[in-house]
């Protein structure tokens, strides 16, 4: 059995009521919209002047997170051990990496790694408590991780009540994903809906997120017109976002409307958001169900040598790739 732990940028789709988790607002943008490039200029440069800086060091080790790059992710433990004791925000950024380098290690790594990405996150969430980056973390690593390996749906729930008090809206988007992973998706349809951003951009982009989530689960279930009908709102509430757009795509593809399909996910190309998803992955299975072969090879192409992409992508993009050839 293994574990079934997913880089936490997308999320998750990597902010709060109390602060964000990089204090400079254009760096924690950058942070937001993916542009991973951008941040570790800025933060290298800040390292040259003050090499013990903290949002330094955790905007290293995020953006090393976000670009998936193993010799940036080793190098960016140092500096984050050293400050993860005593700040919320750096323990959160080195359960980041230490989640991220688990994706990719041996069996024998990946529980070591597990246990310390779990450690930083309880230890994040103790220390600053309505640092919602951390508490989501914490709670996905409790849904997604199997029991041996300190999995738990007790404890994220328990990491939902507690959020109520202080953090209402924030609760709601954890009870989202307690009803996602008991497939209620009813239950977590409701919770979303309630959510009431307000001028929170870190609740405003985990809605985005789990939204995004929920409609890609009615995908699973080839319940096509309700996950159309999702990504189409993300469209209309977020039209700067390459979210709704993508998943617009996907669910194109799908039923069969490949010209649609390839116009949606050129959209989302170049649309904020765009450098965390997949997109060429899919703009290249679109172009091949619309029959434009020397198309679908190019976007193929670029997206194998996507340093991002997750594995399980790549390896499919490269059949697809073999059968063009």
């Amino acid at each position: 059995m293994t574990l079934r732990l997913v880089p936490l940028a997308l999320a998750l789709l990597a902010g709060v009521a109390s602060a964000d988790v990089l204090k400079d607002p254009q760096w924690q943008a950058w942070l937001d919209a993916g542009k991973s490039a951008e941040l570790a200029r800025a933060a290298q440069a800040r390292v040259k002047a003050q090499p013990d800086d903290d949002q330094a060091a955790i905007a290293l080790g995020l953006a090393a997170a976000d670009d998936n790059d193993a010799e940036r992710l080793e190098a960016s433990l140092p500096a984050l051990q050293a400050c993860a004791d005593r700040r919320a925000s750096c323990a959160y950024a080195l359960g980041r990496v230490y989640g991220q380098q688990a994706m990719t290690a041996s069996v024998f790594r990946m529980p070591g790694l597990a246990a310390k990405t779990k450690a930083q996150f309880v230890k994040a969430v103790e220390l600053d408590p309505l640092l919602f980056e951390a508490r989501s973390g914490l709670t996905q690593f409790y849904l997604m991780a199997p029991g041996f390996a300190g999995g738990s749906t007790t404890k994220a729930r328990e990491l939902a009540d507690q959020a109520q008090p202080r953090q209402p809206e924030h609760a709601k988007l954890l009870r989202s994903l307690l009803a996602m992973n008991d497939k209620d998706w009813t239950g977590a349809e409701r919770e979303l809906a309630s959510v009431k951003p307000g001028d929170d951009h870190t609740v405003a982009r985990e809605l985005r997120g789990n939204w995004s989530r929920l409609g890609f689960e009615f995908m699973e279930q080839k319940n096509l017109p309700k996950a159309r009908g999702i990504f189409e709102a993300l469209q209309r509430d977020y039209p700067g976002q390459a979210a709704g757009f993508y998943g617009l795509g996907r669910v194109q593809t799908a039923m069969g409307q490949a010209d649609e399909a390839v116009k949606s996910l050129e959209r989302a190309r170049a649309l904020e958001g765009a450098e965390r998803l997949p997109i060429d992955h899919r703009l290249g299975e679109a172009l091949l169900a619309k029959g434009d072969k020397a198309g679908a090879k190019a976007a193929l192409e670029r997206f194998v040598q996507n340093r991002r992409a997750n594995p399980r992508n790549v390896e499919d993009a490269k059949k697809l790739l073999a059968g063009l050839a």
